[in-house]
């Protein structure tokens, strides 16, 4: 089967506008590119740490297949989001035929893992590491996940723009960024916006190995 029936098959099982099924498919599309990059396996015990909704939650059922099982940890309020929010989003999914592949947990990443031992083959961060308060919290989550993965596979915004009309939301995302770093607390989806290069840094002094990197660019929704 290709990446594309794949995407639209996977990305109907998330909860989604019908009108404007296009962004919910390219989101997914975009997610399958990025796990063509990890090799993981059927069979695979996967940790996913801010998982939101789900749009990577779904592509990552898909993977580890009927045998692997999916641990997916976001701290956010139930209620949090817009058109949908986050109960409704992953009640959804669990509801759908991948449902019984995923665990959803309501819980601080490092809250989880301190409180749990459970070893995975891979633990993900993809597209979350912006909702972190601090690069602080980043090193420590990294450090922490070394006693509970065996591999630790990273996904951000590379903060360098593929085309010259994605360059303002590149600069509104570093501005934002730097509002949000000096509030006392936030809620906002853009607090900790660091290059990749700086992530790799994080991850080194964390304790783990570089093995390989790469860019997938995003498509667009249509």
């Amino acid at each position: 089967m290709s990446t594309d029936l794949d995407a639209d098959s996977i990305a109907r099982l998330s909860l989604h506008d019908p009108k404007h099924f296009g962004i919910q498919h390219s989101q997914t599309l975009h997610r399958l590119e990025i796990l063509k990059n990890w090799n993981i396996s059927a069979g695979s015990r996967v940790l996913e740490l801010g998982c939101g909704q789900g749009d990577c939650t779904t592509v990552l059922a898909h993977a580890v297949g009927e045998d692997g099982k999916v641990v997916a940890v976001d701290p956010a309020s139930l209620d949090y989001g817009s058109p949908y929010t986050l109960g409704q989003a992953q009640n959804h999914i669990s509801n759908g035929p991948l449902g019984d592949r995923i665990i959803w947990v309501q819980q601080s990443p490092l809250e989880y893992l301190s409180a749990n031992h459970t070893k995975f083959d891979a633990a993900i961060l993809a597209h979350s590491l912006w909702y972190f308060p601090s690069p602080l919290l980043i090193l420590d989550t990294f450090r922490a996940l070394r006693q509970h993965s065996k591999r630790l596979l990273l996904a951000e915004w590379s903060l360098v723009a593929s085309h010259p009309s994605a360059q303002p939301h590149v600069l509104a995302a570093l501005v934002q960024a730097a509002l949000e770093c000096r509030k006392p607390e936030s809620t906002s989806n853009v607090r900790t916006v660091l290059s990749p290069k700086r992530l790799t840094e994080l991850a080194v002094a964390a304790g783990w190995q570089l093995e390989s990197e790469t860019y997938v660019q995003a498509g667009d929704a249509s």
